[in-house]
């Protein structure tokens, strides 16, 4: 992967916990930036247990978390407008377009975002 600097969708964040080594080793040395909204969807999971709270805490610690600034906000609105995309996966994406960084995702649906630099991650 070229490149030191990556934004990780919150699957790609869930098959790290859940040990996947190919993406650690893939992450290994690089900084890693996520949207607040992966932070959400992984500490607001209902039946997360106190073990796997800390276990996210830790990993979230490592990672720079971007919050909702308004070009994000603005970049969102466009993407729900021209394309069918759930309102947390444009604010990952815009996110991703305001950094300038590319965004690894298991996530098919981020395919057709042609203004996005996806990378597209295959189990």
């Amino acid at each position: 992967m070229n490149g030191n600097k990556i934004v990780l969708d919150t699957n790609i964040i869930l098959y790290l916990l859940d040990g996947n080594q190919e993406l650690a080793h893939l992450l290994n040395g690089m900084e890693l930036f996520i949207s607040i909204i992966s932070e959400i969807e992984l500490l607001g999971y209902q039946n997360i247990t106190e073990i796997e709270k800390v276990k996210v805490k830790l990993f979230l610690s490592e990672c720079q978390i971007i919050p909702l600034h308004t070009e994000i906000k603005e970049n969102c609105i466009e993407l729900k407008q021209k394309y069918k995309i759930k309102t947390p996966d444009a604010i990952v994406a815009s996110t991703s377009k305001y950094l300038n960084l590319p965004l690894l995702t298991a996530d098919k649906g981020f395919e057709s975002l042609s203004d996005t630099n996806v990378l597209l991650y295959k189990l």
